[in-house]
């Protein structure tokens, strides 16, 4: 066992003035450059290893709900009002890629909830609540396919390797899409639609870094480790759920998974403030932070695995109320804190 001390954690300067919704890592491992949307309509660019900002920019979008890293020179941004937007870090302003079509002509159903990026074919996904998973490429403006699912979108992720997205949808279900281009199209196929096992809320879904299976957390305390037998894919360990964020009869939603880049552990966040550490193959806990103070609404490991940025922010789990300052920490984390625990 490590005698090492915990690392401190740090603090992002030039907070946010309203919710932090998503956290992202510019994928280059020799940077440290992180990308943070907020409620407030702002993305912000940090340099977490001076913990100084690069870049605030209005995305002229209504608050922002998500974003998306595909390069180490530009962030993608999903706003209310259904416009997704890049900002090259070196420009002065954004440059709008597109905007989702409403479902039935009704305009609150625009807004782009999720995105995830397939950097290996230049493209970003979006899904909303239009019920559609769009396909754009980065060179372009337009969506150049498009899919129609059963539900409103909550989350998604992708695995480049596969060309895969898996979106996670009211109801409970989730839709796996494969991607597919060649020099005169882009298609995006339904390859399977099931139900996870979960009974509530779904508000984060990962695949796993070999893309054989998915972490699914949920409001009811939940996480869920499934795999895809259905799409030909061998398990890697037992698929089942654990109860997690919890405190005497309180259940906290999970708001957050995040995988660590080399050691295939997980990151969990919830409303509880706490992050936890798990390892899906022994169904151990690893390793549990001291709190943050309040709700953990998203979570990043730096590309090289060896920090953690924690978006500490106000979910709105109990309504309105007074809440702590939403604040982004950097958490720089030992081996000894992310690798698998084996059974002793």
């Amino acid at each position: 066992m490590s005698d090492q001390q915990p690392p401190n954690t740090k603090l992002l300067p030039d907070s946010f003035n309203d919710g932090v919704t998503a956290i992202s890592y510019l994928p280059n491992p020799s940077v440290s450059l992180l990308a943070a949307s907020s409620w407030d309509g702002t993305l912000k660019v940090y340099d977490t290893k001076d913990t100084s900002l690069q870049l605030s920019q209005a995305m002229e979008s209504g608050p922002l709900l998500c974003l998306a890293t595909p390069g180490d020179k530009a962030v993608v941004t999903g706003g209310l009002d259904g416009s997704i937007r890049r900002m090259e870090l070196s420009s002065p302003s954004s440059e709008l890629i597109g905007r989702h079509e409403p479902n039935l002509g009704d305009p609150s159903l625009l807004a782009c909830s999720c995105l995830a990026a397939l950097p290996s074919m230049n493209v970003i996904a979006s899904a909303g609540w239009n019920k559609k998973v769009s396909i754009w490429d980065l060179r372009t403006q337009g969506a150049i396919a498009n899919v129609a699912i059963q539900e409103k979108a909550y989350a998604m992720d992708a695995d480049d390797g596969q060309s895969r997205l898996v979106v996670a949808t009211a109801g409970q279900g989730t839709t796996f899409i494969d991607v597919r281009k060649t020099d005169h199209e882009t298609t995006a196929i339904i390859a399977l639609a099931r139900q996870s096992h979960l009974k509530h809320q779904i508000r984060s879904v990962k695949f796993f870094p070999d893309g054989n299976g998915i972490a699914i957390a949920s409001i009811e305390g939940r996480v869920s480790i499934e795999h895809l037998e259905d799409l030909g894919l061998p398990p890697t360990s037992a698929k089942y759920t654990f109860k997690c964020h919890r405190a005497n009869d309180c259940v906290y939603p999970v708001n957050c998974i995040a995988f660590h880049p080399r050691f295939g552990t997980f990151a969990t966040g919830g409303c509880d403030g706490t992050v936890v550490i798990w390892d899906s193959q022994n169904k151990r806990k690893v390793t549990a932070l001291p709190a943050f103070p309040t709700s953990i609404s998203s979570l990043a490991f730096h590309p090289s695995g060896n920090e953690l940025a924690i978006a500490s922010s106000y979910t709105y789990e109990e309504g309105e109320r007074e809440h702590p300052r939403d604040e982004i920490y950097i958490r720089p984390v030992l081996d000894s804190e992310c690798m698998p625990k084996l059974k002793s």
